[in-house]
């Protein structure tokens, strides 16, 4: 089989590239060795967030933001333009959030200022004694593997062959290989196997970071905008400790789905007991009545992450066939239709929407080709 593009990961990363590349009438085809959309993309929270813990973070969320408002969902994918309400516990997070707000109006993004007052009118069920929050009136929420099934559909009927069912055994000199030994020959290679990129390739810059999330049963109207507390940038960021973070969200059924939490060096799927208590214990700190709702299911999944808290998007080390859409951490949602676009414009030689050297691979080329040289000399 050969194609002009394979893609390597049917996670919404993949999906979105599928998409991109069958618009602009390359041959593609891409492999899943499970349900397309699983994994990470199954496993998240589908927050579509603009983020500003850098200028080049800010770049792609609010460039993919954009991309998702214009994509017509049908309404299985349950998107909904809720908004982020980023909430102050006390002054100083207050002031966090006022210069955040100077920040994204200087930019473009629509978001206003909410006293403690108008923070509990918006969200009756918060405590009582926060200071007040920031509302960034274009983030929305997804159901991301609807999404994702979406995308590899549309796809698929401009002619995208779908190949499911079957692992990735190796990515690279223009073949992917599957488990059955099924070759999967292409003029570029697209690695999209997001915290398991590491499988194939193990000299990337990518680590597993574990994290817990949980559902309640229906209760309609009980929150209405994605609540996420303001240090949240601060624990999610951690890279020496677990933390766990304030992050809930309002899903279209009525059910609310209950976050953070982010864990190093955990690489199986159980549940930690002793980190879903602090997770949901910090979440009846901020919102009382929540430790009254029926919790129905508790999941675990793993996120890419890379030491600069930057995805790796454009063209790998050392082959000239392969190219890397991985290590998005927790915005692979968001950013899979950046992703996707930037990869295409390298494709075609179009001028990008956004620049793309600050998630150019070649960032870390120096380790990662120490580590090619050492894998050779084994």
């Amino acid at each position: 089989m050969h194609f002009d593009v394979g893609i390597a990961g049917g996670g919404i990363v993949g999906c979105a590239c599928a998409l991109a590349c069958a618009k602009q009438g390359f041959s593609v085809a891409l492999a899943e060795r499970d349900v397309l959309g699983s994994g990470a993309t199954a496993a998240g929270m589908g927050h579509i967030v603009v983020m500003d813990d850098s200028e080049a973070q800010f770049a792609l969320t609010r460039f993919s933001q954009q991309l998702w408002h214009a994509l017509d969902l049908p309404a299985s994918a349950e998107y909904v333009q809720a908004g982020t309400l980023w909430i102050a516990a006390d002054s100083e997070e207050m002031e966090a959030a006022e210069r955040k707000q100077l920040w994204y109006s200087a930019r473009g993004v629509p978001c206003r200022l909410l006293s403690g007052s108008q923070l509990k009118s918006e969200e009756p069920n918060l405590a009582d004694s926060l200071a007040g929050g920031l509302l960034v009136e274009e983030d929305a929420v997804v159901y991301p593997p609807v999404a994702a099934l979406e995308l590899a559909r549309r796809a698929e009927k401009l002619g995208a062959r779908l190949i499911v069912g079957q692992a990735v055994k190796s990515v690279g000199n223009g073949c992917i290989v599957l488990e059955d030994n099924t070759e999967i020959r292409a003029n570029r290679l697209i690695q999209a196997l997001g915290a398991y990129a590491t499988d194939v390739l193990p000299e990337l810059p990518v680590r597993k970071r574990k994290g817990h999330l949980v559902i309640t049963d229906r209760y309609p109207g009980f929150v209405h905008h994605q609540l996420v507390e303001l240090g949240y940038l601060k624990s999610a960021h951690s890279s020496a400790t677990d933390s766990v973070a304030f992050n809930v969200q309002p899903r279209p059924t009525g059910q609310v789905l209950i976050g953070s939490s982010r864990q190093y060096g955990a690489d199986d799927t159980t549940i930690d007991h002793e980190l879903l208590g602090r997770m949901l214990n910090r979440a009846v700190i901020y919102m009382p009545a929540i430790g009254d709702l029926n919790l129905i299911r508790v999941w675990t999944g793993f996120r890419a992450a890379t030491p600069d808290k930057l995805p790796l998007i454009g063209p790998a080390p050392r082959d000239s066939t392969l190219w890397l859409a991985t290590g998005h951490e927790g915005l692979g949602i968001t950013t899979s239709l950046a992703t996707a676009e930037l990869l295409v414009a390298a494709f075609t030689g179009k001028a990008p929407t956004i620049a793309p050297e600050p998630y150019l691979p070649m960032r870390f080329e120096r380790a990662t080709t120490q580590a090619y040289a050492t894998r050779e000399e084994l």
